[in-house]
Formats: C-alpha cells, sequence, structure tokens
C-alpha cells in the first residue's frame, strides 16, 4: 500500500493559523474498486471462520464468487470502456484505469486462491464427512454409471447443442456467465485431422445431480456426466480432452431513454442483448487447460492474458446453494423468530389506530417484515376504508406477497398506483414480468422517470375516516422484498403525521406527473437537496465545534465514495469533531492520517446478515438530529437517483436509532476497524472485555421478548 502523503499543518513564523491541507491530495482517498474488493476479503474472512456452521460457510463463499461476477460485469467493464473509448474520468485518488486494472488483476489472483482452497481444502471435505459430497464420475459405481447414462440418454441430450469451430463456424455467442465445456478433437478416420468443439450446457439443466441408492446427499456434476458421453455429441471424433471454461459479460444496460418510444421493449432487449451479445471482460477457464486453447479462446473473445482467471474449484460456483435446501439444520444458522410490534397485532382498526397515534419503528430482520408491512398491505387490500394505494418498487423478490397485496387492491376497485423502477439493475427482467402482472390487475404502473434511478423506498395508504381522507406512510432503508428483509438489516418508518403525509405524496407528484421544483416540509429528496443537506449539517457541525461546543457525526453506510462528502468529513476532523462511521462495503475515505482525519474511525460489520440501513446522527452539544435514508453516500445516489432523507420527529424513536447505532458500535468480535494504509483488522474484546456481535445481541433480545 502507498504511504500516505498529506500536507502537515505548519505554525508560520509570526504564530499565525497553521497552513490550510489540501484536501484534494489523492492519497487521501482509497481507491473505489480496490475498496470494493476489501468487502469481498471480508466476506471470504467469514467464510473461513470455524464458528460459523458449514452450509452457512459454502454460502459466504458462493456470495463472493456472486459479488466478483457483478464486479467484474460492472466496474471492470467501465474501466475497460473508458481505456478503449480514450476518455479518463477523474477520480479522487488519480489513479489511472489501466492501472486499477493491473491493481485489480494483483488482489484478485490472491483472493481467487485462498477462496479456492477454504472451498477444496476445507469446507467441501468437512461438508463430505457430513454426508454432503460431490463425487468425481470416475469414482461412480457401474449401476450408478449406467443410471447416468440412460439420464444422459433422455434428459440432456436433447438439450445440447454440440459445436464444431472451423472457418464455417466461427468462435459461438456464449451466454454470460454460464458453463461451457471445450473438446480437443481428433478424427476417427484421419489422425491427422484435429478440431475444437464447444458446447454450452444450458442453465435449464440442474447442476448437482443426486446419485441414486446413497443414504447421503452424494451429487455429480451436469459437466462431469456430459463429459463422460461426449462421444455421443461428436461423432466421428475422437475425444483427447475436455475442459470447462465461463465467460462474463459486461452488464450495463445502454439505454437511450430519450429515443425509446417503449421503454418496456427497449430494457427487455438491452437485457437480451447483456446476456448473449456484450463484450466480454473475463474468461475462466479450468486450469489444467492447454496453453494453446486457453489462447484460442481468449482471441476469439478479444481478450488478453491478463482477462484469463485458471480455476482449480467448480466455476458457477452460486449453482452449489442448493445445497442450502437439505434438511441439515445442524449445518445451518438457528432458526429464529421476529419480532411483531405490538402496534400490528390484532384487527385492522387497530393497527390504522396505533399509527394515528404514534410513529413506529421497526429493524428488519429482527422485526418482521411480514407482520408489518405486508400485513398492512393487505388490510388496506381488503379495507373497504381504504382508497387508494401508491407505493416505489425497485426490488421484489419472487412470488412476492407484495405485489400479490396489490394486485388484491385493484382486484377490490382502490386505486393503486406502483412506481417501477425498471433499471434495478440484474432485476430488470423480473420487474419486467411482475409490472405486466400489475397492469393487467388494474394497477397504475408508472415505469420511473426520464434519466434518473427511482431507488427511494416509500408507501402510501389513503383511508376515508370520519368523513375525511387520512393518510398513512411507510418510509424505509430497504425494499419492498420479502426474501431479503429476511436477510437484510433495514430500518422502516411508519406514521401518519400530517407533514410527512404531504411530502410523500409530493414525492409520488414528482414521481407520477414530473412535477418541478418540489418544496418538502421535512422530506429531503435527491437529486434536488438530499447531498447539499448532508454538507449542510456536517458544515454546521465544524462551526458549531469551532465555537467551543463539542460535537460528534455518526453515520452507518453501505458506501462512502462521494468526495465532496469525504472533504466536509475531513475539515470536520480538523476542526476536532469526534466521526464514527460504520461502512459495510467501499470507503473512499482515510482515517486516522494526523492533522487530517485523525479524529475519524471507520468500521464495517460483516455478519449472518447483510448491513443495509443508513442511518445518519448528529450531535451538536446538546441538540441532536437523526436520520434514516434510502442513499448512500454516493454521487450516483446524490445527483442521479430519486432517493429520500427523513430527520426523525419523534425523540422516542431517536434515543432508539442512537441505541442501534451504539450496539453496532460496540461489536468486537466482527467489526473491522480500517486502519490508515486501508487494511481490516478485527476488532478484539480488550482485556476484561466479554466478546459481544451486535447481530447476536438483536436477536437473542427477540428471544427474551
Amino acid at each position: 500500500m502507498k504511504r500516505t502523503r498529506t500536507r502537515q499543518a505548519k505554525v508560520s513564523p509570526n504564530g499565525k493559523a497553521p497552513a490550510v491541507p489540501d484536501l484534494h491530495d489523492p492519497s487521501l482517498y482509497f481507491n473505489r474498486e480496490l475498496s470494493a474488493l476489501d468487502f469481498q476479503e471480508e466476506v471470504l474472512e467469514e467464510a473461513l471462520d470455524p464458528s460459523h456452521p458449514l452450509l452457512e460457510r459454502l454460502k459466504l463463499l458462493c456470495i463472493v464468487m456472486s459479488n466478483l461476477d457483478e464486479f467484474f460485469m460492472i466496474r471492470v467493464a467501465a474501466l475497460k470502456e473508458q481505456i478503449e473509448a480514450g476518455i479518463i474520468e477523474p477520480t479522487p485518488d488519480r489513479i489511472p484505469p489501466h492501472e486499477q486494472l493491473r491493481l485489480i488483476r494483483q488482489r484478485l489472483i490472491d483472493l481467487y486462491a485462498r477462496h479456492e482452497r477454504a472451498l477444496l481444502d476445507d469446507v467441501l471435505p468437512k461438508l463430505a464427512e457430513e454426508g454432503i459430497c460431490i463425487i468425481p464420475y470416475a469414482e461412480l459405481s457401474s449401476e450408478q454409471r449406467q443410471y447416468f447414462e440412460s439420464y444422459f440418454s433422455t434428459d440432456v441430450f436433447p438439450v445440447l447443442t454440440p459445436l464444431i469451430l472451423d472457418p464455417g463456424h466461427p468462435f459461438p455467442r456464449l451466454l454470460n456467465r454460464s458453463i461451457n465445456i471445450a473438446f480437443i478433437l481428433r478424427s476417427g478416420s484421419d489422425r491427422a485431422k484435429r478440431a475444437v468443439g464447444v458446447l454450452h450446457l444450458p442453465p435449464v439443466l440442474p447442476r448437482l445431480l443426486r446419485i441414486p441408492d446413497r443414504n447421503d446427499a452424494a451429487f455429480v456434476l451436469l459437466e462431469h456426466v456430459v463429459q463422460a458421453h461426449a462421444d455421443r455429441l461428436y461423432s466421428g471424433w475422437h475425444i483427447r480432452d475436455s475442459y470447462c471454461f465461463r465467460v462474463t459479460r459486461d452488464a450495463e444496460l445502454e439505454i437511450a431513454e430519450d429515443e425509446a418510444e417503449d421503454l418496456l421493449s427497449e430494457i427487455a432487449e438491452q437485457t437480451r442483448v447483456r446476456n448473449w451479445g456484450a463484450d466480454a471482460v473475463r474468461i475462466e477457464v479450468d486450469a489444467a487447460m492447454p496453453h494453446s486453447l486457453r489462447h484460442l479462446i481468449m482471441q476469439s473473445l478479444g481478450l488478453s492474458p491478463d482477462d484469463v482467471y485458471q480455476l482449480r474449484a467448480p466455476m458457477n460456483l452460486s449453482d452449489f446453494l442448493v445445497l442450502l435446501r437439505l434438511d441439515m439444520r445442524h449445518l445451518k444458522d438457528q432458526p429464529f423468530t421476529t419480532r411483531i410490534p405490538p402496534e400490528f397485532i390484532g384487527e385492522p382498526e387497530h393497527i390504522f389506530e396505533q399509527l394515528r397515534t404514534h410513529d413506529v419503528l421497526v429493524h428488519h430482520p429482527f422485526d418482521s417484515f411480514s407482520n408489518t408491512v405486508v400485513k398492512l398491505l393487505r388490510v388496506a387490500a381488503d379495507d373497504p376504508s381504504v382508497i387508494a394505494v401508491k407505493i416505489i418498487l425497485y426490488r421484489t423478490g419472487g412470488d412476492s406477497p407484495v405485489i400479490e397485496a396489490l394486485k388484491t387492491a385493484a382486484m377490490n376497485g382502490k386505486s393503486v398506483t406502483a412506481v417501477v423502477e425498471l433499471k434495478a439493475r440484474f432485476d430488470e427482467e423480473n420487474n419486467i414480468i411482475w409490472a405486466r402482472q400489475l397492469e393487467q390487475a388494474g394497477v397504475h404502473v408508472i415505469y420511473g422517470v426520464l434519466g434518473l434511478k427511482v431507488h427511494a423506498k416509500a408507501l402510501m395508504i389513503v383511508r376515508r375516516e370520519a368523513g375525511s381522507l387520512r393518510t398513512y406512510v411507510h418510509l424505509a432503508t430497504g425494499n419492498y422484498n420479502q426474501m431479503t428483509a429476511r436477510i437484510y438489516t433495514d430500518f422502516g418508518y411508519f406514521t401518519a403525521r400530517q407533514q410527512i403525509v404531504r411530502d410523500v405524496a409530493h414525492l409520488f407528484n414528482m414521481l407520477t406527473a414530473g412535477a418541478q421544483n418540489v418544496a418538502t416540509d421535512m422530506l429531503v429528496l435527491a437529486p434536488h437537496t438530499l447531498g447539499r443537506a448532508v454538507l449542510t449539517e456536517i458544515e454546521e457541525t465544524i462551526a458549531t465545534q469551532q465555537e467551543g461546543i463539542p460535537c460528534r457525526l455518526s453515520a452507518k453506510l453501505n458506501a462512502l465514495v462521494d468526495p465532496d462528502i469525504i472533504r466536509a468529513l475531513y475539515r470536520a476532523s480538523i476542526a476536532g469533531v469526534s466521526v464514527r462511521l460504520i461502512v459495510r462495503g467501499i470507503c473512499c475515505l482515510r482515517p486516522g492520517v494526523p492533522g487530517i482525519s485523525q479524529t475519524i474511525e471507520v468500521r464495517s460489520i460483516v455478519g449472518r446478515f447483510l448491513e443495509h440501513s443508513r442511518l445518519f446522527i448528529v450531535e451538536r452539544g446538546s441538540d441532536r438530529r437523526v436520520y434514516i435514508s434510502s442513499a448512500d453516500w454516493m454521487p450516483r445516489n446524490f445527483y442521479r437517483r430519486i432517493e429520500t432523507l427523513l430527520p426523525i420527529p419523534d425523540t422516542r424513536i431517536e434515543d432508539e436509532l442512537c441505541d442501534i447505532f451504539n450496539i453496532y458500535w460496540s461489536d468486537n468480535v466482527k467489526a473491522r476497524v480500517v486502519m490508515p494504509d486501508g487494511k481490516r483488522i478485527k476488532r478484539q474484546p480488550a482485556e476484561g472485555e466479554k466478546p459481544f456481535v451486535a447481530q447476536h445481541y438483536f436477536l437473542e433480545r427477540i428471544r427474551r421478548g
């Protein structure tokens, strides 16, 4: 890691104020892409922790590889595009794209090697001891081979399309992130004749095939079955060798929204292009593949040796997540029952009565999502007093009870509006499917906002009560997705306060009618004022600290990238403000630099649940302000998305959120401290201090009731 080069504060000979440090010095900023890999290192470190159940360790290893897929498809692809176009987007760290790619590869070679050792030498052997094993095809009994020969004939052979490379058949377009097999062929009639065959394994076929007549959970991999019967695919050829490989493609959609007549159709077409036609950015190959074959594939895809990664482990590891469906509870995290807030227990009228009298905060997954958010939607769908429902949908997951409740509400004659973000990365196709379902049910669907991504999370329910209308609102840090609500931590805020209700109504008018210059009383919106509001809070805190009043800033985020915010935090530290940051993923701020950021401490937490909640606490003497937000502190969130920042108006809930932050800050087991050189060091309990895991504390609290 390059040593920090900062301008040290100096005192002039006449004793005047010290020189102002250069806060644009590139050494004060961690590189965004390398910081993203730091997070993957932390997830891998968790997978190595033997205190986790075995299947959970496997899941973490799968997550690392899936995250790296996305990293290549988006971040590496963007760097390659910059180089190809000759347009360099300046970054605060001033590392040019070609050097970033070199550093990324250097980091990944080591990460891949450690990941493989963890999988092949630790997790898979231990799973085999527990009766979950992947058996090489050569080790199958004759009866088992006969079974898979029959299976290949009936269930696999008809689906496969073997190809051969020759002047009439150029290298095929291969599906993004799918497994392929390259065959080295020799003619059966002319021994001097050589060829290369390429076979794509369709994702419609199951990857892990259960071996019959065994008491344990034993599987053979689909590619091994295909390789064993390849002579039937290439009749007349002798199969000399075969090797698996996998192609990763650029996945960023290029949509000219102002030119697309039908945004729905355009996005559907672009997702198809992404899967089949986009430029390749990486190849993963079997480590045993000979150099000549590797070179052929590399050249055919227009890539360089630095884009090739050699693997000993099975590719497409996310396919192994099916093993978590096995009924082996001792190999998984202990299940837990979520808390149901008392406001949501009872009849529908009771719920609305409670929300009229006081606000409610929920902290998922410890507080139930299905018995709060989903229940409220279901109640609204059937309640004859409810006349309208409005919601923003970014990601909802499959078989969504949220979608079903909205469809029911529309079919029951209520006015239902859903603002659907079609450009939610990697969920575009799912969003198109259920958006059409909503339209067929009578829901008024709005497809986002031109030029912006709608990332806010908001729900509005309008109810007729005592001859007038009353509106109830839910604002959140996470999506309306029941699946992720069980594995992500997030905040949700329910209220009927008129100021917030009016602001949310203005938000929906902005989304559906293109309302301009939206003025809100409490709710802060991006891209209009959110970034400026955060900066203002920091600057006012600096001014207060300079008046001699002790101040503190605390934030919990997924990412900290915005250079203006980072410079403001540096100025706060120089002024003496205490800054506590919990940043799960990317952090470009360099903490602990003398004279620059020595009062800033950055930690990250990787545990059983993905930390996704966003919280901002401002303390200036006895004055305190607490916010929850849908936005991370990144330029894209501040200036290219619709986001919300909610100041909490309820002192009781402010206290609760501050307590939650302090509980996370007290974690001395799963927390890592970001050092000035960028290394993330696991916290250790001090002498005489008990080990404390924040997520375990929250789970234990709901178990105690």
